[in-house]
This record gives structure tokens, C-alpha cells and sequence, in this order.
């Protein structure tokens, strides 16, 4: 079955850095776009980063330009994102999501929380 797992959250000062790993299995993962999303306390799930099928494009919502990475490995069928100068407001769980054609798969998420 389709599983999406992801790792690599934690507890960080501000400032510092961390980097989500999303391991992929029971789908065609090079087929699929990948894309990370958050949602803190109250508020609704947003968009952080997206990536192509085959790792040429990026996109990034304007909050975590320039501080965040995302990148992709087809033959390991994971997606990862490199987080930096991370801020207080970056405090969520982080999702992993693949998206194809109108078909979505989430994963379970992944606690970040950065201290002040």
C-alpha cells in the first residue's frame, strides 16, 4: 500500500537548521510530484515547497524562500527538505504529500518546533 513516512523533526533554536527526510513506497514515486506542507496550532495546512516529477523545478512559499531546500532522490524514492535559519514561526508539523493527475497521498507528519 501507498505509505509516505517522514523523519527528522525535532527541537531546534532559532537559527538553526534541520533537515526532513519523507521515504516513499507503494507507488510510482518518479511520477509523482512532491510537495511539503505545515500546519501549526489553529491554523489551516499550507503550502511550503514544491518539486517536479523529476527534480527540475522548485517552488517555495514566500515565508521559507531563501531558508529552505527541497530536493529529491528518484532512486532511493525519498524527498527531503533542508530547513535553515529556522524562526519560532516555523513551529508545525510538517507533511509530506504526493501529487499526480488529481491523486493525493499524505504522510503522517513530523513535529518541528523551533525555540525562541
Amino acid at each position: 500500500q501507498v505509505q509516505l513516512v517522514e523523519s527528522g523533526g525535532g527541537l531546534v533554536q532559532a537559527g538553526g537548521s534541520l533537515r526532513l527526510s519523507c521515504a516513499a513506497s507503494g507507488f510510482t514515486f518518479s511520477s509523482y510530484a512532491m510537495n511539503w506542507y505545515r500546519q501549526a496550532p489553529g491554523l489551516e495546512r499550507e503550502f511550503v515547497a514544491r518539486i517536479s516529477r523529476r527534480g527540475g523545478i522548485t517552488n517555495y512559499a514566500d515565508s521559507v524562500k531563501g531558508r529552505f531546500t527541497i530536493s529529491r532522490d528518484n532512486a532511493k524514492n525519498t524527498v527531503s527538505l533542508q530547513m535553515n535559519s529556522l524562526k519560532p514561526e516555523d513551529t508545525a508539523v510538517y507533511y509530506c504529500n504526493a501529487e499526480s493527475q488529481g491523486r493525493n497521498y499524505w504522510g503522517q507528519g513530523t513535529q518541528v518546533t523551533v525555540s525562541s
